[in-house]
């Protein structure tokens, strides 16, 4: 069988190097997702899914199989956007090909991924998927700004619980157990405002706001942690203030914080590490995690608080073990097995859900969200053998 699914793969490099190009080419930054979800859908349809269908929020979800046993093989169709277009060489939409590597926004974060994802299915309909099994393939929305919230929809509104999810997020072929998670929080200090002319009748709020500034960074500094994750950081990303006018003391100030959080790290003790700053006491500042309701371009709103948790698989977890196997089986040599450093849907389906999942997809990290965005087409069939392989290596 090994064998035959590399013969597979192989006979569908064309198809699918010309599948990436042409959704490459359709823009599709987050919560614009519409058009590049329709075509891949053409695509589900074309290769022969046995059912198709986008729900309400805008996911893609394909399945084949009958079984049920539940795997999902997971990639998320938003990019981010382009940004200065001055530094990219090549024209990001074109879906540019050269050197057997496709360039453009998203070929690396993450269509590249969703493109094997979406052809396993044509190799499964050759090998014969197990009777015991089904196969969900989605092209999940919104991931970029607000990671699992896609799954979150899934998990909670349709009723669907695979028991094995896989990401097709870039990894550069290597087999993924996790991530630090992300949260988000604002530190607000309150005064009075008055007069620019006489400050003195008032109280600066931003003047109480400049000692947490410091304090924040003094505490980034101090974070360690043994984990294979890394350590937890902390760090201001925006500050913004109130006033009646630019010639009045402000009467609040608001710092945005970024948290990258893991293991042993939550909400609960982020927040409390802000809230036992000598500066934050003594300025009586307020500290909030937001919460988002986000639209998608189906134009369902739904909710989110701005809260991922960390996610981490045991080595010796059984789901880990089948990936082991398949790419040792497949390839004929050890994986590699470590973590993420970006953030991915895992936030939901492991972190919030406890759904065992696991990483693997074609491209690397470094060229995710730059101008050099792109990917191997050896690296999309290496992708489409390991995820074929790891659904008949299922057990």
């Amino acid at each position: 069988m090994t064998e035959r699914v590399k013969q597979l793969a192989e006979s569908l490099r064309g198809d699918m190097v010309s599948f990436l190009r042409e959704i490459i080419a359709i823009p599709s930054m987050n919560g614009s997702e519409k058009n590049v979800v329709q075509r891949m859908k053409k695509e589900m349809e074309k290769i022969g899914y046995d059912r198709v269908w986008v729900d309400p929020l805008g996911n893609l979800l394909g399945q084949i199989g009958t079984g049920p046993r539940l795997i999902a093989l997971d990639g998320h169709c938003d990019t981010v956007g382009v940004g200065n277009p001055e530094t990219w060489e090549i024209d990001p939409f074109k879906g540019d090909y050269r050197n057997n590597i496709i360039y453009g926004r998203g070929a690396s974060d993450q269509k590249g991924g969703l493109a094997s994802a979406i052809y396993t299915a044509k190799i499964l309909k050759e090998t014969g998927i197990p009777d015991d099994i089904s196969l969900l393939v989605t092209a999940s929305v919104l991931e970029e700004d607000y990671e699992g919230l896609c799954w979150q929809y899934i998990l909670k509104e349709t009723g669907i619980k695979p028991e094995a999810v896989l990401l097709t997020e870039p990894s550069n072929l290597q087999i993924k157990t996790g991530q630090r998670g992300r949260m988000e929080m604002k530190v607000k200090t309150r005064g009075i405002s008055c007069h620019g002319s006489a400050p003195e009748r008032g109280e600066n709020a931003i003047y109480k706001i400049t000692p947490i500034i410091e304090d924040i960074n003094r505490l980034n500094n101090k974070l360690h942690s043994p984990s294979i994750l890394g350590k937890g950081t902390v760090v201001v990303t925006d500050v913004s203030s109130s006033a009646p006018s630019l010639c009045a003391v402000p009467d609040s100030a608001v710092l945005h914080l970024d948290r990258r959080l893991t293991e042993g790290e939550t909400l609960e003790s982020c927040v409390e590490e802000i809230a036992v700053l000598p500066s934050v006491k003594a300025a009586g500042a307020e500290i909030t995690v937001p919460e988002y309701t986000v639209a998608s371009y189906t134009g369902l709103k739904y909710p989110t608080k701005a809260y991922f948790p960390m996610w981490l698989m045991e080595r010796s977890h059984p789901v880990v073990g089948a990936a082991e196997r398949a790419y040792r089986n497949q390839f004929s040599h050890e994986p590699e097995v470590g973590a993420w450093g970006f953030s991915t849907n895992g936030v939901a389906t492991k972190g919030g859900y406890d759904i065992p999942t696991i990483g693997f997809g074609p491209g690397k990290e470094e060229y995710a969200h730059t101008p050099y965005d792109q990917v191997h087409e050896n690296d999309l069939v290496k992708a489409l053998e390991f995820y074929a392989a790891f659904v008949l290596e299922w057990r």
